[in-house]
């Protein structure tokens, strides 16, 4: 049983279009020549590969089999070709990494940075996502390497520890809060609160667990960065929610109080996670063994 690699990108074209005359000509190739590769391949396997219905063409499930295994051969060889460019021309290799907002703000800075200075031919797309999201992109090949929360079920991934990413609870030092060491989420859910901006994956994190608890947040205001939360909660504005570290970190004139939260959902640990370790790029397995060793944030 032999096919190309022609072969192989024209049936994924047919799928994705739900349509042989679109995923021809997405091939760039004529529609006869289109249906007889298709009917090559179905003789070659003694099996069809597609349905007709009214909404065009769908697979069946030998071309489900067909489809899974075309995407992993044309990502190999993509993989490949990338990485002898890089050998040849010493062109910058890119790595599809998405993270969650915690990952991005709090944890990852201090791991992509020495990573970068050792690879000077490699870029970071870097995403923020939601953690569901992330895995959905891994299982699918949009990103190569994800950092998702524990809380989700990254189905047949393979993970990594990472960080542990602690949420707490911010009030001001003269609000009547600041006298608790610990509180849940449920009891302050009638307090005004400093968020951040909307689209925020963190900040739809917390807001679906609000309503979960009894009720929406209600904002004051919603700023684009922890540091922000702090400092408006400093001022008297509100109070918030923000990882550990990024508390722990602000250094206001007057300060804030830390409150731990007693949900369980507040303590995450972060993985890294990837679809198949051994399919990875070097550059890209690389920053996986990276990500590996990061020491875990308390």
């Amino acid at each position: 049983m032999r096919f190309d690699l022609i072969d192989l990108r024209l049936f994924l074209h047919i799928l994705e279009s739900g349509s042989i005359t679109q995923g021809a000509a997405q091939a760039n190739m004529s529609l006869p020549s289109a249906s007889a590769r298709l009917r090559g391949m179905e003789e070659v396997i003694g099996m069809p590969l597609l349905e007709r219905g009214r909404r065009g063409v769908e697979s069946t499930p030998t071309g489900d089999t067909l489809a899974h295994h075309a995407r992993l051969v044309l990502g190999q060889m993509e993989r490949l070709q990338g990485e002898l460019k890089e050998h040849s021309s010493g062109r910058v290799a890119s790595i599809r990494l998405w993270a969650n907002t915690s990952a991005i703000t709090e944890f990852l800075p201090r791991v992509l940075s020495p990573f970068l200075r050792d690879h000077p031919n490699v870029h970071i797309d870097l995403k923020e996502r939601l953690s569901v999201e992330t895995v959905k992109a891994v299982l699918a090949d949009v990103a190569e390497v994800g950092i998702v929360s524990d809380a989700v079920d990254h189905g047949a991934l393979h993970v990594f520890p990472f960080a542990t990413d602690r949420l707490v609870l911010v009030v001001g030092r003269d609000d009547a809060l600041a006298i608790h060491r610990r509180v849940a989420l449920q009891e302050v859910l009638g307090r005004k609160f400093i968020g951040l901006s909307p689209g925020s994956p963190l900040q739809q994190h917390v807001c679906e667990h609000a309503v979960l608890a009894g009720q929406p947040l209600r904002f004051r205001a919603q700023v684009r960065t922890f540091e922000a939360i702090c400092s408006m909660v400093e001022g008297g504005a509100g109070i918030g929610i923000v990882p550990a570290t990024a508390a722990q970190r602000y250094r206001g004139k007057n300060g804030i109080r830390r409150i731990a939260l007693t949900d369980r959902w507040a303590t995450r640990q972060l993985l890294a996670c990837v679809k198949h370790p051994d399919g990875l790029s070097r550059p890209a397995k690389a920053l996986l063994e990276q990500l590996a060793i990061a020491p875990s944030a308390t």
